[in-house]
């Protein structure tokens, strides 16, 4: 199959602007080939005037395996709204053949100048001079923003006709536009029926030309009452029931001129006006003065650009949709980090549309006392699956509180999103949430774990990096177990800045994970691989790659990181590691689990039967049957082969001598040995090794003990007839006397006695001197001291027991 690795260019150029592009790089090994451009960079949206000059078109990329199709985004492209420029964002969908199949702007709006306005002008014979109107006209045209995806002017004359002087669309620039504004003569007419002409004006001069979607807009100028009034009302609302805004102009010239009240004229025409009057309705004195109304009749037609309905701050307008991007089951899930407010957002793209919360969705956690922190809600997204199959999303806001957030959330296709829980960073400035990574260590389809980064978490002096684990429990809330991090590292590292979890590679069953480090060695970068387990993911590091270690010169290895593709055909996934200006492959090697068995013969240690000589004592022999066996995930297509030191020396020769032994997938190979341990080996497998214990029954032994002891005191019964039926002896202590002897002989008529002691105890005023053996003893004794007490000692017989029959005989001195 024919691989290729996608390369995001931010920066690449594109007719002389930094629009960024996409690379596919074979990866066939024997292809001599190089990165060949996708020309993404030529993307474009029609009647729009475009800002692509560096929209980082690459910056994020998301790949569908279910269709070989990917995603990907250029946050900061841009578009002109009349005079702001608003950064909404791009991405586009790439099929398996390389060609665009979508493009989409989930943060786009229609610009506040996306209008259309049709003028009416009256051009009867009261109209005088008609240059005045006309450079009203032009003058007025002059602040428009006449374009595709903006705004269309149409112009109708009336008097006693209707006449369609230019319909919208006909012209594309505002220069076009006054052009056909200054040809325009004065049609005359002995009536003005301007119900007739706003009749005119709503049937058909929106229809020639019209945008769905546009906002609707008529400017009616007159200077006279209608000679059709009784069909004005009816007219007017007609055009206002079809959303129509309308403005109103009362030139007073003819009533002025002539001395005519004009009281009902103005009422007339703030009819037609719509509310309120205020903002709608205008009056001149005379032809002359429509131009002192230019400019306020622009800023009415065009209120504040970019602000919010209320006018506080923006919307989705400088959004920069595409930040980040993950392909979720229905769509294509989208960081919105600069929409209302730079607090964030995060957006949805589906094949039915564009879902976009509103800006209450997040006021729970992210209220306005704290909007001026820019928040930066969508940095990443994610999604979990839980175990009822259901899923749920996950967006990091790296600066909220200046600590960050992740919140977990669901959002439905009709905008409505719920928040289900946050989890909160504890560092200043650790930018916790900036990346997001879910696993399934157990490839059961269902979420374990969520990983939270916050690379820039400063300790011991360094910006190493951390990483936060949260267990997703069965009930889909998240538990923090656990954190990673490098302490060993007196470096800056950035630990987490990019996290790809790739499948089992070491047997164990559990998916291993894969972080990027890329400031570590000087900005030359790292990558380290910590292995997975059933409950948390082993804080042990299993493998490092250094930049520092390839000739290639690279920096700021692991920025980014992916591990999808099996490159080489090995039945292993590989991970391929992005690097400032390039890409680097690590193919993956086989891992072999190779199993240690040990059987004993005897199975217990003899120690009554020693039966061999080693450097000059009598030991006990014993062999041991070493059989191993190995397993791998993967089909190994050469010999596997690794020597280490042997650790074991041979009866056979009293030295180390290396085994080659032949393994087979699911056989093993045995060897029979006798050997004693030198030194620790690297790897251990326990085996439990049994003592006979001489006795009739294996498991248990009966002793027989038998404490016979005097002392050489004399007894205080054998003067005194009268105290011998006393129960206990009566020692007296003569005054000359300066030692006290006690002697002891213990017998064992019975089994074997394992852990046979003896325990003396004194009087306080009395101290241990010494102990001694008599010599047709069979047995040792040895003494301690029971704790800090000076005046006992507890002895053991024979450690560690005493054979059957034995016995031993003791003299016990104290002073």
């Amino acid at each position: 199959m024919d691989h290729r690795l996608l390369v995001g260019a931010p920066f690449e150029t594109t007719e002389n602007m930094h629009t960024g592009d996409i690379y596919k790089c074979p990866l066939d090994v024997k292809a001599s080939s190089n990165c060949s451009r996708i020309n993404l960079g030529k993307i474009s949206l029609d009647y729009m005037f475009e800002r692509k000059d560096k929209m980082l078109l690459g910056m994020t990329l998301a790949s569908n395996p279910r269709d070989s199709s990917f995603v990907a985004c250029g946050p900061l492209w841009s578009h002109e709204c009349g005079s702001s420029i608003y950064s909404t964002g791009i991405c586009t969908r790439v099929n398996e053949n390389f060609e665009t199949s979508k493009i989409f702007t989930p943060a786009l709006q229609r610009c506040e100048t996306y209008m259309d306005i049709v003028i009416v002008l009256d051009g009867s014979n009261s109209i005088y001079p008609w240059f005045e109107v006309q450079e009203f006209l032009i003058n007025i045209l002059q602040t428009f923003n006449v374009g595709p995806g903006r705004t269309q002017v149409g112009v109708v004359q009336y008097g006693s006709s209707v006449v369609h002087e230019f319909s919208l669309g006909d012209y594309q620039t505002v220069a076009e536009v006054v052009q056909a504004a200054s040809t325009i003569t004065q049609r005359g007419g002995e009536e003005t029926r301007t119900a007739l002409s706003i009749k005119v004006a709503r049937s058909e001069a929106f229809e020639r030309g019209g945008r769905p979607g546009a906002k609707k807009v008529m400017i009616v100028i007159t200077d006279g009452e209608s000679h059709d009034s009784p069909e004005l009302m009816q007219a007017v609302t007609d055009a206002k029931t079809d959303n129509i805004t309308m403005y109103a102009i009362a030139v007073l010239g003819y009533y002025n001129r002539r001395g005519i009240n004009p009281e009902a004229f103005l009422r007339e025409i703030k009819l037609i006006a719509s509310d309120p009057d205020e903002k709608h309705f205008f009056n001149v004195t005379d032809e002359s003065a429509l131009k002192d109304i230019v400019d306020a009749l622009g800023e009415r037609i065009f209120s504040l650009e970019g602000t919010s309905h209320q006018g506080r701050g923006f919307g989705l307008q400088m959004a920069q949709a595409g930040f980040s991007s993950h392909v979720v089951k229905d769509g294509v899930l989208l960081g919105a980090v600069g929409a209302y407010d730079w607090n964030g957002a995060v957006l949805k793209e589906t094949k039915h549309g564009k879902v976009v919360p509103s800006k209450a969705s997040y006021q729970d956690e992210f209220p306005d006392t704290l909007k001026n922190h820019a928040a930066y809600l969508g940095y990443s997204v994610g999604s979990v699956t839980a175990l009822s199959d259901s899923q749920l999303y996950v967006a990091g806001a790296p600066r909220f509180n200046h600590t960050g957030k992740v919140i977990v959330f669901t959002l439905m296709n009709d905008g409505n999103l719920t928040i289900l829980q946050t989890l909160h960073g504890e560092q200043i400035g650790s930018y916790f949430g900036s990346v997001l990574l879910s696993i399934d260590i157990d490839d059961d389809e269902t979420t374990d774990f969520l990983l939270v980064a916050a690379p820039m978490f400063y300790s011991h002096g360094w910006e190493r990096g951390r990483i936060y684990i949260y267990s997703v429990t069965p009930q889909a809330s998240f538990v923090s177990v656990d954190v990673l991090e490098v302490t060993d590292s007196a470096q800056n590292s950035r630990l987490g800045s990019a996290m790809a979890q790739i499948p089992d590679m070491n047997g164990n069953g559990f998916k291993e994970l894969v972080v990027g480090a890329p400031l570590e060695d000087d900005h030359q970068g790292a990558v380290y691989i910590f292995k997975g387990r059933k409950k948390n993911f082993q804080n042990i590091l299993k493998k490092r790659l250094s930049a520092a270690g390839f000739s290639a010169g690279l920096q700021y290895f692991g920025q980014s990181l992916h591990a999808v593709l099996d490159v080489n055909g090995d039945g292993l996934v590989d991970l391929a590691v992005g690097a400032r200006g390039a890409a680097a492959i690590i193919w993956s090697q086989s891992v072999v689990r190779i199993r240690a068995k040990l059987t004993l013969e005897p199975g217990k240690v003899n120690t009554f039967n020693k039966d061999c000589q080693r450097g000059g004592k009598q030991v006990t022999c014993m062999s041991v049957s070493v059989c191993l066996s190995f397993r791998s995930n993967t089909k190994l297509k050469t010999p596997v082969g690794n020597r280490f030191p042997p650790r074991a020396y041979l009866d056979e020769a009293h030295r180390q001598q290396p085994l080659r032994l032949l393994l087979q997938p699911g056989g093993q190979n045995c060897q029979q040995l006798g050997f004693s341990v030198q030194v620790r080996p690297l790897s251990r497998s326990f085996l439990k090794l049994h003592y006979w214990n001489g006795c009739e029954q294996e498991d248990t032994c009966v002793p027989d003990l038998f404490l016979h002891s005097y002392t050489d005191l004399i007894d205080l019964r054998s003067l005194c007839s009268h105290n011998k039926s006393s129960d206990g002896a009566v020692f007296v202590v003569e005054p000359r006397r300066r030692r006290i002897v006690v002697f002891t002989r213990l017998e064992n008529r019975g089994e074997n006695a394992y852990r046979a002691a003896v325990r003396f105890s004194t009087s306080s005023n009395l101290v241990f001197s010494r102990l001694l053996v008599k010599d047709q003893s069979d047995v040792q004794i040895e003494c301690h001291p029971v704790a800090i007490l000076a005046n006992q000692r507890s002895c053991n017989i024979s450690s560690p027991f005493m054979r059957s029959l034995s016995k031993v005989g003791s003299n016990n001195e104290s002073l």
